[in-house]
Parts: structure tokens; sequence; C-alpha cells
């Protein structure tokens, strides 16, 4: 059973709890299909960004005119991004279809009639298009109440209305954006085509640095001969592709989506700049980096903890990897990979050194069976009862395991069955996997990932870190390179190009053009199917809030200044927060520091080598960070200036950097064999082999 949907709420309680297939918001409830279009309530404050559902019933519920109240509502069917729910009391059920970017939902009512109730009479349109066809207007908002032909309505002037379809099964309700005529008839147009598959396909094309995505819909034509339906793309869609788009919108708490007629689209997003590790540019960094690397790996190591907090240590110890080879700390590398062969080891073996088998208590992944889930143990934060944050926790895992095959191709081949596990359980692309949903922490049409395993909330599902989802699919990519597996490299590349360009959209509005205008913050923290909150689980504090979209820092988070006048945003408003907080200039943090300095990279290095340099003594960095990549970090952008991502090149690694009239461009190589890397601006470099090359051009 999936889990870690928009929809997952209904595999785990007995109704369902609040649904966002935006543009709508729906629930099931005991009278049925509690139906809603939140677009025209849209409101925000400091707090956040709200789209809700409403109260029960608050605009209409579409139910079984012999059925009072139903026990339950099951899972029917599901495909990827659309689900078919059952509500049955004896002969009498309901199938109801809905799914995202969808402004319909689908019935077939068996043994009698569908019924619509409303709190109080809703107002009819008394321009009707056809007699089994009623337009309704509740609460300013307007659907579409569409029966099969030759249907006909009673309870007119009541609060239940009910379609006498003679027999005729299928049932449909759109929501209608706004008040022009030929809206309407477009949704009219499509009503009777329902929705019975949804399916993503995706290609990466390494020699553009790009991946195409394909939605394709199947659709069942119950009356006349259209078969084609509508289809409600989100702006990292349509900012995203050729297709043929109508002037009709839906809002929603992402912003306008875009209604195309068809039953097909694709989209095309470039990966962001990427490199395999932390370059040391030069031999001062190479000098300058070796007391840090020995302050952070001088403590006793934690080689044993729970998936999440033990993983962050393994994100670490994978990033200082590479600086120590670079920096010419042998030594300090074998620690580090001691370190991560130790722990990954551990976990991946299900016996003790005596041969017994392992206890849950002790370090290892077990599968369920009941669910289809690998569970790391000891677990945190619900990634055992409640499913959660898988993709989070194992990413550090995948981080890691990336970096150890990268040195070492044999170990990652002898553990390749085993890290197949984890990648399988959070991002699977088989739909007839025996053990696992396909692609159970990715949402592939609302384009990012889901961190609740259950989504039993009024908000419907959440994703808060979503730099840690990102550190997955990164290590899902790395792990691809280094067991030269190209499907795997495929599926790694292609979610964090479009989960990056999600986050530029939902998370920080980069384009700074679908936040409401009565949103003040730089940033939603945490997004929900129902609203985009300002906020985390755990903290207000300003630089938290802030930096828990940023971390883990990693090579792979250049993504977070491919729009370079967004960084500077986000930073003064974390300096305000800041000084409101605590009453002085906002620049002294008491949270998170590094990440805070290391982000201000992006914007101005010169202030963030400053803020470094002016450390405490005391100075502790984040748990799952370490002084040398803090410093590796800051240095490379103050040697080389602000991200330029204009060109792309025909490999993911690597990354193009101007200061003043001066660009610099890094590759990283990561085969046996010199290569040469090709820019579609007509530069190119002849990259050493597993190494990096910095080309400098005045």
């Amino acid at each position: 059973m999936p889990t870690n949907d928009w929809w997952s709420s209904l595999a785990w309680a007995p109704l369902s709890d609040a649904m966002y297939p935006h543009p709508l918001a729906v629930q099931a409830v005991p009278q049925g299909l509690q139906i809603s279009y939140p677009g025209p309530v849209i409101t925000a404050n400091q707090a956040a960004i709200f789209g809700h559902i409403g109260g029960p019933g608050s605009d209409l519920i579409l139910g079984h005119a012999a059925v009072e109240s139903f026990p339950t509502a099951v899972v029917e069917s599901y495909s990827d991004w659309f689900v078919t729910t059952r509500m049955q009391q004896g002969p009498h059920s309901l199938l109801l279809t809905f799914g995202h970017g969808s402004p319909f939902v689908y019935a077939v009512c068996e043994g009698g009639h569908p019924a619509i109730t409303f709190t109080t009479p809703p107002l009819i349109e008394e321009t009707s298009p056809a007699p089994h066809i009623l337009v309704v207007r509740v609460h300013n908002r307007r659907y579409a109440l569409v029966a099969p032909s030759g249907s006909t309505w009673t309870g007119t002037g009541t609060t239940r209305l009910i379609p006498e379809t003679g027999g005729k099964p299928w049932f449909t309700i759109a929501a209608i954006p706004d008040e022009r005529p030929e809206s309407l008839q477009m949704l009219l147009k499509h009503a009777a085509t329902h929705v019975i598959d949804s399916r993503v396909e995706w290609e990466y094309q390494p020699a553009q640095n790009q991946v195409h995505t394909t939605f394709t819909v199947t659709t069942r034509t119950w009356e006349g001969n259209e078969p084609s339906t509508i289809l409600c793309l989100y702006p990292h869609q349509w900012r995203h592709t050729t297709a043929a788009l109508s002037n009709l919108q839906y809002a929603s708490i992402r912003g306008p989506l875009k209604v195309l007629q068809g039953n097909s689209f694709q989209t095309t997003h470039r990966l962001p700049p990427l490199l395999p590790a932390l370059p040391l540019l030069n031999d001062t960094a190479r000098e300058e980096i070796v007391p840090l690397l020995q302050a952070d790996l001088a403590e006793a190591p934690q080689l044993k903890g729970d998936t999440y907090w033990l993983g962050k240590q393994l994100g670490k110890w994978a990033t200082l990897l590479p600086l120590a080879e670079q920096a010419g700390q042998p030594q300090l590398a074998a620690e580090c990979q001691r370190r991560l062969r130790t722990v990954l080891e551990d976990f991946l073996t299900a016996h003790d050194a005596s041969g017994n088998v392992k206890q849950p208590a002790e370090s290892l992944f077990a599968w369920d069976p009941n669910w289809g889930s690998l569970i790391g143990l000891p677990a945190s934060y619900g990634s055992d009862d409640q499913l959660n944050d898988h993709h989070f926790h194992y990413g550090y895992f995948l981080h890691a395991a990336a970096r150890l095959s990268l040195q070492d191709p044999a170990w990652g081949q002898r553990w390749k069955q085993c890290l197949m596990l984890l990648v399988r359980d959070i991002a699977s692309t088989d739909r007839k996997d025996p053990m696992f949903p396909f692609l159970r922490c990715f949402d592939p049409y609302a384009g990012h990932s889901w961190a609740s395993g259950h989504a039993r909330f009024g908000d419907g599902n959440n994703n808060e870190s979503s730099s840690e989802a990102i550190n997955a699919w990164f290590g899902i990519l790395l792990l691809g390179e280094a067991l030269q597996d190209p499907d795997l490299r495929s599926l790694g590349a292609w979610m964090l190009a479009v989960e990056s360009a999600a986050i530029d959209d939902y998370w920080f509005d980069v384009h700074d053009e679908l936040f409401p205008d009565t949103y003040p913050p730089a940033v939603v923290t945490m997004v929900w199917g129902g609203k985009g909150a300002n906020g985390t689980w755990f903290s207000d504090n300003p630089e938290e809030v802030h930096g828990i979209n940023f971390l883990p820092f990693t090579s792979a988070s250049l993504y977070l200044g491919r729009h370079p006048e967004y960084p500077q945003r986000n930073f003064a408003a974390l300096i305000r927060e800041n000084a409101a907080r605590d009453g002085n200039d906002g620049h002294r943090f008491d949270r998170w520091a590094d990440l805070m300095w290391m982000y201000r990279a992006f914007s101005d290095p010169g202030d963030a080598a400053d803020l470094w340099h002016q450390r405490p003594a005391d100075f502790q960095p984040e748990a799952g960070n370490s002084r040398a990549a803090t410093f590796a970090w800051i240095s490379m952008f103050q040697q080389l200036g602000t991200l330029n991502c204009q060109a792309s090149a025909d490999t993911p690694w690597a990354a193009t950097f101007n200061q003043n009239s001066t660009q610099s461009r890094i590759v990283w190589n990561l085969t046996h064999e010199p290569r040469t890397i090709h820019f579609s601006d007509g530069q190119s470099i002849d990259g050493r082999s597993r190494s990096f090359t910095l080309n400098t051009v005045p």
C-alpha cells in the first residue's frame, strides 16, 4: 500500500482526513465525500498561506440517496496521482475518483442515486445549460452538478439534491473557477469523460543535463464522444512545458493552476549545478583546512543510534572524506572511511558478529511485509509506526554509501543489493515491485516529496526539510554514478531536477510571483496540502526556521543559489526576524550559525568569510555539519564569486561562477579517463580523470 502520499489518510483512517488534490479539497465523511474549492477564499498572514477545506459540509457533500452514514471509505484503486475510494453499505455504494490537477470529482453510484447535500439550500442558477445539469453557488463558489442526459432533479429549494439517473451509474461534480460562460462550457465538454488511470514516465538526457517528464491519463467516456479531460498544471509544470494551455486558471495555495485540454503533457527541467564533493581550490585552502579536519574528527565517533541522528553523522563524514583526501591527509581520510564502513555494514547486516540474528533494538533495517516498508531501527520521529521521513533518514545512508562506492567500487557492488532496498523503499520505480510501492515518498505530479506516512492532519500531508529530500535524490544520483547504473542515475537526476524546481516555487517563491501580498515572510518553511506554513515542528528560532530548508549543506546544495537575487532576499528577512527576536543587529546567531554563514556566501561571499573568521572560540557547527565543510564552502565562493546558471553542461558535475569580470568553471570528471566537458554556450573544458578541473577566464 502506498504511504507518504497526499491521499494516504484513506489507507490509515476508517474514513479519511482532509486531502488536497489541488485545485480541490476533499474528505471522506460519514455522509459521503465532502468537496470544496478553496481557491476563492485563500488567505494569508505572518503564520501561513491558508487554503483549507472548511468545516464539515461547508460547500457540499456527494453521497448516496439510500445511505445516511457510511462506516468506512476504503482504497479501491490508485494510480500515479489519482485515487478511487469505495464507500459502501450493503448493496449501496459509491466509487469516487479524484486526483491532482483535476477540477472534477467522478462518481459511479450503485444501488440507487447520488445525493448532494448542503448546509443551507444552494442558489441554483436559472440559466442551466441542460435539464440534467445544475449550476449551484455555495459561499460565492460555483459548481456544476453533471448527471447523465435524461436525468431529472428532485429536492430543488432544499439542502438535498438528487438526480434520478434512470439507471445510468455515472455522475460528475466540477468546480467552476470564474463567471465566464466559456469556462463552464469547457468543463461541461469534458465532464462525462472520467479519468481511470494516471501514469508518469521520465527520461534523463545526460548530454543536455535535463530531464523530460511525461504525464498521461487514461479516460473512459460515459456519454458523448469526447475522449479528453482537463488537467491543471502547477507553476513548476507550466513554467517548464511547451504544451498549449487555455486561458482558464484555478487559484491554489501553490499559485495559479493553468488548464490544459487533453490527456497528456510533457515538462523539461534542467538539473541545478552539482559537484560530487566540495573542492579545495588552492594550496592555502588545503593547508588551512587540516586543523579543522583534525578538530572535526578528534572526538570519539557516534557509531550507534537512530537512523536520523546517526544518518546526519554519516552525511558529515561523507562530506569530510574527499576534503581529507584533497588536503593530503590519508590517515584522516581512512578514519572517515572506517566510520562510514562500520555504520553502513552494521545496518546492512542482519546478524551480529557471533552469527546471531540481531534484535530490533540493534542497528538494522527490517522489512515490514504488512506495509511493504523498510524500517530502520532504532527508529525516530515516527519512522517505524507512522512511516515518517524515510527519504530524510535514508538519504544520508545513500549519500554515504555513494561516497564509499566512489572510493571503492568493489565495496559498492558487494553491498548494492542491500542498498537498493533503501532506494526501493523511498522511490521504487517498479509499479509491480512485490516489496515496495511505486515512488513512496515522491509525488510526481506535485513535484516534491511528502514526509508523513499517514497524512492524518486537517491540512493534509506535509514536507518540511525540502533540502533533506534533495540530499536523498543526490545520494541516489551519486550512487548511480559510483555503481555505473544508468537507471539509478536517471531516477536520482529526475527527482532532483523536479523537486529543486518545486522548491524554487513553493518553498522560496524565487520569482516573487506566487506568495500572496498578505504573506510577509520570504520563505514557506513547511509545505502542506492545505497551507504553506512559516514555522517548523520544533522551533520558532529564525535560524532554524530558515535553516531547516538549507541543511545538510553538501556539494549538491548549489541549487539554493541558482537564482542570485533570492538568497539576498531570504538572508535579509532572516536578519530582520533575528533582530526582532533577540534585540540585536540580527547577525549574531545562537543556533546553526555555520549554516547561516554558508547561505550568506550565495549573496555576499566576503561577508560570509568575515562572519566565519569572527566566529567565537567555542563555536560548534550544526550536528550534521563540520568546521572543515563550512570553511571549504565559504572559501570556494570567496575565491570564485557567485553562481551563474545561464549555461548548462553535458554532465551534472559542473558549476559556473562569476566574480566581477572573471568567469570560473569547475568540472568534475568521475570516470577513469580524461573527458572533455561541453557547455551550452560553446565553451569546453578538458576534465582530468577522477578529479575536478578549474577553468578561469578573465
